[in-house]
């Protein structure tokens, strides 16, 4: 149809829409499915307020990373080298592959548990599979990378297919709003809290979305670019939130008052399965398959991102990926449990939260880096406040963690 002009507005959201779900994988990771669940298993409904508080804060987080790409037309990483000294950037990367290696570890865990799940396979040959089927995605990102992340958005769907079909499988959901209102039950209940807002901000994914943004980067339509990813980020985590509020609401009514076992991935898999039916456990291993083969994707791009912008440096995906694979592996040999080694990682990432965010905030500030479109007073009060409370609360799961 020629005649139909198609609004400038409209052109500039279809052609920035992606980065964000690429994203959002990285909020739905198998270390997702255990802190939530647990959650929802242990204390009902109570903590529902807790993952939509945490799905705001990731939003805002998000498009704070997104602006500086699309800005700058820079990355996180390649800012970080421009304007802080040699030794803070290597200093910088070196925390950023310990943090690729802990995002590596969970993802392969998690998708070897539903291989396992789903076809009987022993986790150490199951995390091999991973490993391949991966790579395949992987190889995607950098000469196809519209492929690539549609890719990663039907392993999303995936996911919350999964999740919204056990949800609508529990039937009417008594009592849920009330979940909605702050609230605590015990120390138990705050450290779990504590958990899932911690875990929530995933340091590799703030570098990673200002890589997938830079490319967006028009001096002359500033806003507009940066309106259209506002609208990629609400909905794309929007998804994100519903997938993590799924979680928690299905532990919450399967095993909040069944007292069935729910100590492991696999119990919690079980559990479904004589509670709701087998389409539910299947739902739920497809769904973590899903999560864990995409998030493993993504984890390693990030690293290859943050790798070439911080040191001018690449290596070849193959050779990262098996670097970051090789400690998951080990850990699967030498039998740990893998629900254990999620909740392991998910501590090692914490350490890596203020490297990605407080530089990003001091950069997003600065008008000799974003020009007019500098974060004023209030933003940059916000920002430094997240990062500063999701530190604090990092640092508090992992003394908890490591005092038993």
């Amino acid at each position: 149809m020629a005649g139909i002009t198609v609004p400038a507005r409209v052109r500039s959201a279809a052609v920035v829409m992606g980065p964000a779900f690429v994203v959002a994988v990285a909020y739905v990771d198998p270390g997702n499915f255990a802190t939530n669940m647990a959650g929802g298993a242990a204390h009902g409904y109570l903590l529902l307020w807790v993952i939509v508080s945490a799905s705001l804060l990731a939003m805002f987080v998000q498009y704070q990373s997104a602006k500086l790409g699309i800005v700058t037309g820079r990355n996180l990483a390649e800012l970080c080298r421009e304007h802080y000294s040699r030794p803070v950037a290597g200093l910088l990367w070196v925390q950023a592959e310990l943090v690729a290696v802990a995002t590596d570890l969970a993802e392969f865990v998690g998708a070897a548990v539903a291989l396992n799940l789903l076809f009987g396979v022993p986790l150490l040959p199951a995390a091999g599979i991973t490993a391949v089927v991966s790579f395949g995605i992987l190889a995607l990102a950098p000469l196809r990378r519209r492929r690539f992340e549609s890719v990663i958005i039907g392993l999303l769907a995936i996911v919350l297919g999964g999740f919204l079909y056990q949800t609508l499988n529990l039937g009417p959901l008594t009592g849920a709003a009330a979940g909605l209102i702050p609230g605590f039950e015990g120390v138990d209940s705050v450290l779990l809290a504590t958990g899932m807002l911690g875990a929530t901000v995933m340091p590799h994914v703030i570098y990673l979305h200002s890589a997938l943004t830079q490319k967006h980067h028009r001096p002359g339509d500033v806003r507009g670019v940066l309106r259209a990813s506002r609208t990629d980020i609400v909905v794309a985590l929007g998804i994100a939130a519903m997938v993590n509020v799924s979680m928690l609401v299905v532990a919450a009514g399967a095993f909040h008052q069944a007292g069935a076992p729910r100590e492991s991935l696999e119990d919690m898999h079980s559990g479904l399965g004589q509670l709701l039916g087998p389409g539910a456990a299947l739902a739920f291993a497809l769904a973590l398959l899903a999560s864990g083969l995409a998030a493993s994707s993504v984890g390693t791009y990030s690293g290859q991102v943050v790798m070439e912008g911080l040191l001018r440096r690449r290596i070849p995906l193959w050779l990262r990926r098996f670097v970051t694979m090789a400690p998951a592996l080990a850990v699967l040999a030498f039998g740990v449990d893998p629900t254990k080694a999620l909740v392991l990682s998910q501590v090692v990432l914490s350490f890596g939260i203020p490297f990605a965010l407080v530089p990003m905030v001091l950069l997003a500030r600065r008008r000799d880096v974003m020009g007019a479109s500098a974060n004023r007073r209030g933003v940059t009060a916000a920002g430094a406040g997240a990062a500063l409370v999701i530190s604090a609360l990092n640092i508090f799961l992992l003394v908890r963690t490591v005092t038993g």
